[in-house]
């Protein structure tokens, strides 16, 4: 890639934070902080019934942002609560739904983004709290990436729900990916768990990574955002 891309993982928890309210504007007033040029989103709709995109679409027009096609509803703006949205010089060139096994709906998405003449694929989820659904997800992620058409290198991100790195289904990423070095991001206002985690193929080179806490983003959401910074190596 001839420009780095700063891509982002956050959980916006619907854009409810942790003061109780729901106020979508903060989450971008988050990302615009990160300088994202691409955001990799869980909870993005409303959870039940008719699944509604929690960040209106004015509100995106207006900051720049492009959403991915991901959704079934029309009122909804991603998958399973799962999104991608890019802006400035990534451009989103395809975009599919990665059905997971689990006991209540669940899914993983995934887009190839353009940037610089060079593709790289993003795969965002939002796995189960039971550890046998998690290894049984991760599985069906990386076999669902491996039947898509051409190699780009991946960057698989999301909240994992996973407090433990040797995890099984840590250990399956790791098999393909390497895991990029994180700090904890959940709760937001006092972090303790690595829940939100990003691996990445080695061909995707990481300049830098990192955990974004500052005043706003200790309150706009219950996770904390993460991100790196990637080209090509």
């Amino acid at each position: 890639m001839s420009a780095l891309l700063t891509v982002a993982s956050y959980n916006i928890h619907k854009a409810v934070g942790a003061d109780g309210r729901r106020m979508p504007e903060r989450i971008l007033d988050v990302l615009d902080e990160m300088e994202a040029d691409v955001a990799v989103l869980q909870e993005a709709d409303t959870r039940f019934g008719v699944r509604t995109a929690v960040l209106p679409d004015a509100m995106l027009a207006a900051r720049g942002w492009e959403v991915a096609g991901l959704a079934e509803h029309p009122a909804a703006m991603g998958w399973h609560g799962n999104a991608v949205m890019v802006r400035g010089h990534a451009r989103l060139e395809r975009a599919v739904r990665l059905p997971l096994p689990a006991l209540e709906p669940r899914g993983a998405v995934l887009a190839d983004v353009e940037s610089g003449g060079k593709l790289l694929r993003l795969v965002g989820a939002h796995l189960d709290l039971s550890g046998l659904w998690r290894a049984r997800q991760v599985r069906a992620v990386m076999e669902a990436v491996a039947r898509q058409p051409g190699s780009p290198p991946e960057l698989v991100m999301g909240d994992f729900n996973e407090w433990r790195a040797g995890g099984e289904a840590m250990r399956t990423l790791g098999e393909r990916l390497r895991a990029v070095v994180l700090g904890p991001s959940f709760p937001a206002r006092l972090p303790m768990g690595r829940l939100d985690r990003v691996f990445v193929n080695p061909a995707a080179h990481v300049h830098e990574a990192g955990v974004h806490m500052s005043a706003l983003s200790r309150v706009a959401s219950d996770h904390l955002p993460v991100w790196v910074r990637v080209g090509h190596g």
